[in-house]
């Protein structure tokens, strides 16, 4: 590794260690000297100057923090000598000018995708078993194990058999002895399906439809539709009990108001109107293999770039999320937006200090005023029930140094890019600009790619630097390391590793290129993300409710 340390922006008076830097150990940068007084841990930041009680620190050339006391240079940012702070923001006029990058190398590029009547264009080709009511979910169950097993779905399940042997040890010795135990690897076996065409069936069991409030039924009604109306959805199966708060009638309402040229199968069926559970299971299990069988025949076809929709997402950040993975992925969404295609940043809350940036890059006036409208009702929605954005940091993301969730926020807005933003999405609103579009959702991991999901992405880039196991039902999900270490103690659920720009290897512009060309080869289903091979297909619908 080259530099020991790295200064983010001209304006930051503290520095970012790259590597761990020892009390009294003297480093320098640009040709400025500083003296360490305290341990700094890599991915930490230590501060450049004598810092007094009250006096703003800045990182990425934004406010991020206040000094709670005088704090002499050389020392840790820390939870305790470092509170959250964020400049204020509102909509003013602005000239922003920007400038794309060189797209020549993607210049006329495809990728074999599935069309659809309407014009889009899916990532994949699946079938979706929707309940509207939480009763269904047992029934999913055992429609999804039956499925899932005789046409090829299922994982590997490398688990049952450990356990197996366990039982068996036991039964001979009453013991379990440590013994060197193989067995097969948990992906799924893509040779043994039996529709070629069919990358999956997908199940989104919830917790909704009925009880809590009419508002939380109505909220998943738009997003269930949502999914059904997914470019990378060939066709839906839905499960209603029948007396639930979210009617058939209501998702169909739904359904038709999103896309009233909507023709794909859709088969329901309503148990309390059925014979039998066991009747309702066969039924929806024969309808659905002779939908399976039609859409078995759509093949994939070449489309241009222009036909990606990509969510960018950050889930387990640590203090080099914002220094190699996210911008990383923001190139990679600069040259989306320029090869015409569409980028959806979310995790409002993870926009925290970051918002003025947002705002003057805003091309139409009344999106960049819902933008404030939307931040602002969710911070005070939060602080209502004593928490705020200022919260939002996880355990594990200050261990890794993200002190405030201002700092947290502006290395997250980084996997943005830096286009316009041609639009702004409450939750469940579809994109349908090209360019940088803002959806409103939770930074829960996965109550955020549930909304991504629902804005339309049809691809995720997750970036994470201590390792998240997320996925998507319907939306391939790419997780792109921040660090060498964790690419390599994770490597079965990391599919990309940004760690060679961190150690001077690579540059950010370099990393985005790949990135792109690895996210065409998922596009056309040429490699498979992790997240897909071991169906981690989470799924959490935001009722709207207080969720950082």
């Amino acid at each position: 590794m080259g530099n020991k340390m790295l200064k983010l922006h001209p304006d930051d008076n503290v520095l970012v260690a790259l590597q761990d830097l020892r009390s009294g150990e003297t480093v320098s940068l640009t040709g400025i000297t500083y003296t360490l007084v305290e341990d700094v841990p890599a991915k930490h930041k230590f501060f450049m100057q004598d810092m007094k009680a009250g006096d703003g620190i800045t990182m990425y050339g934004v406010l991020v923090g206040k000094a709670q006391f005088d704090i002499p240079a050389g020392s840790r940012m820390s939870t305790e000598n470092t509170k959250h702070a964020a400049e204020p923001f509102t909509f003013r006029p602005s000239t922003y000018q920007w400038k794309a990058p060189d797209i020549s190398k993607f210049a006329g590029r495809t990728f074999n995708g599935y069309l659809r009547s309407d014009g889009r264009v899916g990532t994949a080709n699946y079938w979706l078993f929707i309940p509207t009511v939480f009763c269904e979910n047992r029934n999913l169950d055992v429609i999804r194990e039956a499925l899932h097993n005789e046409l090829g779905y299922a994982v590997t399940d490398k688990y049952k058999s450990y356990t197996h042997h366990l039982v068996e040890a036991y039964k001979e010795r009453g013991n379990l002895a440590d013994e060197n135990i193989s067995f097969p690897s948990a992906l799924a076996n893509r040779e043994s399906r039996v529709f070629k065409n069919i990358d999956g069936i997908k199940f989104l069991n919830h917790q909704g439809g009925c009880g809590g409030t009419r508002q939380d039924a109505a909220i998943l009604g738009k997003l269930l539709a949502a999914y059904a109306d997914h470019p990378n959805v060939a066709g839906i199966t839905v499960l209603s009990l029948g007396c639930q708060n979210l009617q058939v009638q209501d998702f169909q309402n739904d359904l038709y108001a999103r896309n009233p040229h909507f023709n794909k199968p859709l088969f329901i069926f309503e148990q309390q109107s059925s014979r039998s559970e066991e009747q309702l299971i066969q039924d929806a299990i024969r309808k659905t293999f002779e939908g399976l069988i039609e859409a078995n025949k759509i093949e994939r076809q070449p489309a241009p770039l222009s036909q990606l929709s990509l969510g960018v997402k950050c889930g387990g950040s640590d203090g080099f999320s914002g220094i190699s993975a996210n911008p990383a992925v923001g190139y990679t969404a600069d040259l989306l937006v320029a090869l015409g295609g569409k980028v959806l940043l979310a995790e409002f809350p993870e926009l925290c200090g970051a918002e003025q940036g947002l705002i003057d890059r805003t091309k139409d006036e009344a999106a960049a005023k819902k933008f404030i409208h939307l931040m602002t009702a969710y911070n005070k929605a939060a602080h209502e029930v004593g928490s705020g954005f200022e919260n939002n940091p996880s355990p594990g993301n200050i261990k890794d140094g993200l002190i405030t969730d201002a700092i947290k926020s502006a290395g997250a807005a980084k996997k943005g890019g830096t286009s316009p933003v041609e639009d702004v999405l409450d939750y469940t609103e579809p994109a349908t600009k090209t360019g940088l579009n803002l959806v409103c959702t939770p930074g829960n991991d996965v109550e955020a790619t549930t909304g991504k999901a629902a804005a339309g992405a049809t691809l995720i880039l997750f970036t994470t630097g201590l390792g998240t196991p997320t996925g998507n039902p319907v939306c391939p999900v790419i997780k792109v390391a921040t660090n060498n270490a964790l690419a390599k103690r994770m490597a079965d659920i990391i599919d990309i590793n940004t760690g060679p720009v961190i150690e001077g290897e690579k540059t950010i512009e370099q990393m985005g290129e790949e990135i792109l060309e690895y996210c065409i080869k998922a596009a056309s289903g040429e490699v498979i993300p992790k997240a897909v091979l071991l169906n981690q297909d989470d799924f959490i619908p935001w009722k709207r409710g207080v969720s950082l």
